[in-house]
């Protein structure tokens, strides 16, 4: 009591000392309530200065001391500026009765205005931790990958709710409680407002637990345009850079409800797969006399099994007695299927191909385009280009060796193709 009569009387010096000289009562009150105000929002002005300078340094200080980079991301994130208003705001509550004392209204008003901008305060510190914890977790690689700002988005929302659930109590002057059992009757507008958030909360959660997608994942999702990689995965979106350094925004939502393609699985193998085919035209298939036979052991990657192949049929066909006049019976080796002895064995022995995983050249049903040679295998070289070069690099060569083989690849007749037929026809002899 005696320390709040204390400083009530320096408030009101000036003030007894304009009445002593002969100045009207209500203009010395008023003069004296300013130069108070003046003098109060200086030194919160100067204290708050040199706390924030204090504060901003001693953070400084202590972080290039440690180790750790939690406390730098806290200052990124402005939390000792925040920190430093706490004092002044202690500073005006404390002396704000005591000048403005006679003015109730004034008294009231600026209580008002100071519990609000205490409440915003505190949600900025929070979400000043918020975002630190986010930007530290991000340097983590545990969790490097994870969708952080997803649940980050969703504290700072319940941060802000509670905030202003707070701020409406302060001015309805309503309890909270009481406040929050009102918005319960509204809840049906606030699920309508908030079903983005809620479904992109939901799809956050399940894209994490399930492990559908991580950040730095290639994912392909062709419904939004979207093919390369994933840089961000917050509450309502999902964004993709694409290889063309475009950028695609998907909903989050999205992840779990319609289907997209990720590529991690095949960066996580051992080796990228390798599927085309070549189309062989079916006209040009045909059972291999001796003389083909021995034209195609001159191909040094296929001379051992022709070899071997060909003892294997001579005896079964000498063994049965079988008419060898007509090519058509008994077993007979076509060249069709040396080629694809020949491919086989040209990847075998391809230093870019895995050998552990899956090697395959087999026949597909046959087409209007002609009979399918698909190559199923998989590079060492999971990188896009050179994963390029070295499909191009294969095919380059079946292509080139398949008239060694006595056989046609399939291609539709161009324009040129049919100017050339109707040249010969014109030019044709009439019987």
């Amino acid at each position: 009591m005696e320390d709040l009569f204390d400083f009530k009387f320096i408030t009101c010096a000036l003030e007894d000392y304009l009445i002593k000289q002969g100045m009207n009562l209500e203009v010395a009150e008023y003069i004296g309530l300013f130069v108070n105000l003046s003098a109060l929002i200086l030194a919160v002005l100067v204290i708050n200065y040199i706390l924030r300078r204090f504060v901003i340094e001693s953070f400084k200080t202590f972080t290039n001391r440690t180790k750790t980079t939690f406390d730098d991301f806290l200052i990124k994130s402005n939390f000792p500026k925040y920190i430093g208003q706490i004092i002044p705001i202690i500073l005006i509550y404390s002396t704000i009765s005591y000048i403005l004392i006679d003015h109730q209204f004034m008294l009231k008003l600026v209580l008002f205005i100071l519990d609000i901008y205490v409440i915003i305060l505190v949600v900025w510190i929070f979400r000043s931790l918020l975002r630190t914890t986010r930007n530290f977790l991000k340097t983590q690689d545990e969790y490097s990958d994870k969708p952080l700002d997803s649940y980050i988005q969703v504290l700072m929302i319940f941060i802000w709710v509670v905030g202003i659930m707070f701020i409406f109590s302060e001015i309805t002057g309503k309890s909270v409680i009481n406040f929050a059992i009102s918005l319960g009757a509204a809840s049906a507008v606030l699920l309508l407002i908030f079903k983005d958030t809620i479904l992109g909360f939901v799809a956050s959660i399940q894209v994490s637990v399930n492990d559908i997608v991580r950040i730095g994942d290639w994912i392909t999702f062709s419904k939004y345009g979207a093919d390369g990689n994933v840089t961000e995965i917050n509450l309502a979106t999902v964004k993709v850079q694409n290889f063309d350094n475009t950028f695609t925004s998907i909903p989050t939502y999205s992840l779990i409800s319609d289907s997209f393609q990720n590529w991690r699985g095949m960066q996580d193998s051992p080796g990228r797969r390798i599927k085309r085919a070549v189309f062989i035209k079916q006209n040009s298939v045909k059972f291999v006399s001796s003389e083909d036979l021995e034209r195609y052991k001159k191909i040094s990657l296929i001379a051992p099994y022709l070899e071997h192949r060909q003892k294997e049929i001579d005896k079964y066909n000498n063994t049965n007695n079988i008419n060898k006049e007509i090519p058509i019976n008994g077993r007979n080796q076509t060249n069709l299927g040396i080629f694809r002895k020949y491919a086989d064995a040209y990847l075998q022995d391809h230093s870019a191909i895995h050998k552990e995983l899956y090697l395959i050249v087999r026949h597909l049903a046959p087409t209007p385009q002609g009979i399918p040679v698909e190559i199923l295998c998989f590079s060492r070289d999971k990188r896009w280009e050179n994963f390029e070069y070295i499909s191009a690099d294969i095919f380059d060569h079946l292509i080139a060796a398949v008239p060694y083989f006595d056989l046609k690849l399939f291609e539709s007749p161009s324009g040129d193709d049919i100017q050339r037929l109707y040249t010969n026809f014109k030019d044709a002899p009439e019987a």
